[in-house]
């Protein structure tokens, strides 16, 4: 009985095809939009974490100043010193490392070749903490450090801009007005959570650093990876304590610098950006009961576009059941439809953008099977009143219809 209901419906769908598809377009544009927002607002996400984990694991920032995160903070309090790096070296249990840095933009000169870099000044420290990878070559001896050897090491996009195919490993690198002997060359990175290219670096010893590029012994910023995401909080507190006292900060004075937590940082971005996608999936969905509506008028039309054929079915002996489920299903089968198109274009726009936007494409089976089952409720919901209208009209007077 339902499989020659479907049939009814289906032949009733062929015989008003232009009619059907741009009934259908709603729920397609709608289904469509909302898998398309959903997944790629995941693969923003998921990018987003990936950016940050790039920066280290279970890692501490230490900056001077109480400046907003991100590149370029630390305004013009009084800057971090070597002593109170080693104060921290000293004083923290339960660390992997921790590494002072200092940065300066640089023209970066090979032959007869240039590259405005990111020159930092840091300790072996800074590659542990950094999660990097020395993928040729070595990093900086303790002799190097002490003494400010004139070393480097380079990363892949310097590589690529400066020395092509040729062997970087022994070669002199020109920074500025001096030159240094490149040792190692790092692993790609690529862009970080703020968009810059991690690869474009040069890396010195932070004497060096000090000595031949900034001319100062100022250090910007102290990166702490902890050995366990359990001592985060610990670490932190610690750390405060070592830097209040360091820095002569009296009891319940406000700090002059800020020390932040990296894991809170990428669950704070990758709340964010699941809140975005939410409610893109909900604009998204407006368009969904545009549809709906859209199926309703359509078959509240045929409703009366066929009301001799209704009553013509009542009257030898039809079951106003029998009409209801007729109607109902030709909304559900349409709805349907809608809903398969619209999963397809959805999944093919997302893919789309993915690619775009250089995000991963993080398609969830879950939005997929719910936006299916969504369609079909849309077609239950929105096709029950004109089916309920075909259901109780009067035989009689839908026989004298015309």
């Amino acid at each position: 009985m339902l499989w020659e209901t479907v049939k009814l419906a289906m032949s009733s769908i062929r015989r008003n095809v232009l009619r059907s598809v741009l009934t259908l377009l709603g729920i397609v544009i709608g289904v469509a939009a909302v898998i398309a927002m959903v997944t790629l607002g995941s693969g923003a996400s998921q990018k987003v974490q990936e950016n940050l984990a790039k920066l280290g694991s279970n890692m501490l920032i230490a900056r001077p100043g109480q400046s907003t995160f991100g590149p370029g903070g630390g305004g013009d309090s009084r800057a971090f010193e070597e002593r109170d790096v080693a104060a921290l070296k000293s004083g923290l249990s339960g660390v992997r490392g921790v590494a002072p840095t200092a940065q300066k933009t640089v023209k970066t000169v090979f032959g007869a070749l240039n590259y405005d870099t990111t020159v930092t000044g840091t300790t072996t420290d800074w590659f542990t903490v950094q999660d990097w990878v020395v993928e040729e070559g070595r990093t900086f001896t303790e002799g190097e450090i002490r003494s400010g050897t004139s070393v480097c090491l380079v990363g892949t996009t310097i590589v690529r801009e400066l020395f092509g195919t040729q062997e970087p490993i022994g070669e002199r690198l020109r920074l500025g007005t001096f030159s240094c002997e490149v040792i190692g060359r790092l692993g790609p990175k690529g862009q970080s959570a703020f968009g810059s290219d991690q690869d474009a670096i040069v890396v010195l010893p932070l004497r060096t650093y000090h000595r031949r590029i900034a001319g100062n012994t100022r250090i910007s910023t102290i990166a702490i990876s902890v050995r366990e995401a359990s001592d985060i909080a610990r670490v932190q507190r610690d750390a405060e304590d070592i830097l209040r006292e360091r820095r002569r900060i009296a009891p319940g004075a406000e700090d002059d610098f800020t020390i932040r937590d990296m894991t809170q940082i990428a669950s704070t971005m990758a709340s964010t950006t699941t809140i975005m996608t939410g409610l893109l999936g909900a604009v998204a969905a407006v368009s969904l009961l545009v549809g709906g509506i859209g199926i309703m008028n359509i078959m509240l039309v045929s409703v009366t576009e066929r009301t001799r054929e209704i009553g013509i079915r009542l009257a030898i002996g039809a079951l106003e059941r029998q009409v209801l489920t007729q109607f109902l299903v030709e909304s559900v089968v349409l709805a349907l439809f809608g809903g398969v198109i619209g999963i397809a274009l959805g999944l093919a726009l997302a893919g789309a953008g993915a690619a775009l936007m250089d995000v991963p494409f993080s398609a969830d089976p879950n939005v997929v099977a719910l936006a299916f089952a969504v369609s079909a409720v849309i077609g239950v919901v929105f096709g029950f009143f004109p089916a309920r209208r075909a259901a109780r009209l009067d035989p009689i007077e839908a026989l004298r219809r015309e």
